[in-house]
């Protein structure tokens, strides 16, 4: 039986109740009326559960597909704006003892050469990413007991923070790394993380366990309840995905949004992230084995029907997409996207024609300033903000004032005032232009009062040098 609140995966991801999702979704998205009844109640920006948006996904009716897509618009930006947040990956090992068939980290891959960062090789990756403009990593590693053991994540992280480079440094670290105990997370806390990153992969059990056939991430409980575990060691925020294309996607999506239900009813708190990402070539790995991979009209849909069903929950998009597809999919609901990755270890001191030890090819290769040139000419706000990590408003806090809709007399001050930082240390002479002329129109997103004086006063203030203003 289906419960939220148990703190067993096969009892929060119920595969009995998934399947009966599902059918009720072949049935019911054939009645307009029933659709239209639950995108009137997705506008009243309160989400949807499982199976109204097991619902929507299963709609094929155009009138009704363009409402979704409309609708999905309009709850972003009243979100979170046209804000963007920017951050990049980085990796510090591929050593991995996990036999996931669909990563190149894969125990058994003998062509991949293995690579672990030394703290002195991090402090130089660190610094080439501080001189780009980056503000926000999120730190990559597998899974290997001996090579990166939690004290070698917990070392990197002291030495992440610890580096400064023309006046700048890096004001979050959020960490993507195996499951662990309580006890572990609680250090990853201490340490001063953002967000805890682990992706599912894929929450159907069957195809679970025969896509990680050995390692300990073959473990699905252990895996699938390490949010759970990540809460009770202090963990507020934490980021949730699947790789779509594992299995097939209505599953995904009904088992994404009860893991995010689970997560809600038992802590009070649901996902601060969800990733979007999908399977794509990399080393000894080809999409032709993996049927249920997902065509672009449908990756769309899906992240269009998510927005409406977590409207408070960021949502991500890598450069495995290409800068077509990112276009796209900011106007479905992303809120988060990386730029000027590399998803090889020391990827960004190293100069190769082709990143061996690459996790996945990057299909938007484009250097940051030409990606917030791009947004700034989309009129997007590029957002390097780090604030509410930084003054405390996470778990809980930050999602009362999220669903309160108060949230944006922050990050729109923020947003600017990281922007402008950028413009002034980073930016190339045309992205500058682009950036001043956005801010301009901007403030006046911001009501008048002490909050909009404050904001124009720093902003005056980095136009002159000063840094590291935040609300």
């Amino acid at each position: 039986m289906y419960n939220p609140l148990s703190p067993h995966a096969e009892e929060f991801i119920n595969h009995e109740e998934i399947l009966e999702s599902l059918a009720e979704a072949s049935r019911e998205s054939k009645n307009p009326a029933r659709v239209q009844e639950i995108l009137e109640k997705a506008a009243k920006l309160k989400g949807l559960t499982h199976r109204e948006a097991a619902i929507l996904m299963d709609c094929e009716d155009t009138a009704l597909e363009e409402k979704i897509y409309a609708l999905a618009s309009e709850i972003k930006h009243k979100f979170y704006g046209n804000r963007i947040v920017l951050f990049a990956p980085l990796y510090l090992s591929n050593y991995c003892i996990n036999g996931c068939v669909y990563c190149p980290y894969h125990a058994i891959n003998r062509t991949i050469p293995r690579k672990k960062l030394s703290q002195e090789e991090i402090e130089a990756e660190v610094r080439a990413l501080i001189r780009t403009g980056h503000k926000r990593l999120a730190v990559e590693a597998g899974e290997h007991p001996v090579q990166n053991p939690l004290e070698y994540i917990l070392e990197s992280i002291k030495t992440i923070y610890s580096v400064h480079e023309g006046g700048n440094s890096i004001r979050r670290v959020n960490v993507n790394i195996a499951a662990t105990d309580v006890d572990s997370y609680r250090k990853l806390k201490a340490a001063g993380i953002g967000t805890y990153i682990l992706f599912q992969e894929t929450y159907n059990k069957e195809n679970y366990q025969r896509l990680h056939p050995t390692g300990p991430k073959s473990n699905y409980a252990w895996h699938t309840e390490a949010m759970d575990r990540a809460q009770e060691g202090g963990c507020d925020d934490v980021g949730i995905g699947v790789l779509f294309g594992l299995s097939g996607y209505r599953y995904e999506l009904v088992g994404m949004l009860m893991h995010a239900e689970h997560l809600e009813a038992r802590f009070g708190v649901g996902p601060h992230t969800i990733s979007m990402p999908r399977i794509c070539p990399a080393d000894d790995i080809s999409t032709d084995s993996f049927p249920d991979a997902l065509p672009d009209a449908t990756f769309r849909k899906l992240v269009a029907v998510l927005r409406v069903a977590v409207p408070y929950t960021g949502m991500i998009i890598s450069t495995r997409e290409s800068q077509r597809m990112r276009e796209q999919l900011l106007h479905c609901g992303i809120s988060q996207i990386s730029g000027g990755s590399r998803t090889s270890v020391g990827g960004y001191t190293t100069e190769v024609r082709h990143d061996e030890t690459a996790q996945f090819d990057v299909s938007d290769t484009r250097p940051l300033d030409e990606v917030v040139r791009w947004l700034l000419e989309n009129d997007h706000i590029p957002s390097f903000c780090t604030a509410c990590y930084r003054e405390g408003r996470t778990g809980d806090r930050f999602m009362s004032l999220c669903k309160s809709g108060k949230i944006s007399l922050c990050c729109t001050p923020n947003a600017l005032m990281t922007l402008k930082e950028y413009l002034v240390d980073y930016a190339s002479p045309a992205t500058r232009e682009a950036g001043e002329k956005l801010i301009a129109r901007s403030i006046n997103d911001i009501p008048e009062g002490k909050i909009r004086e404050i904001t124009l006063r720093h902003l005056d203030e980095i136009g002159h040098g000063a840094h590291d203003f935040r609300f």
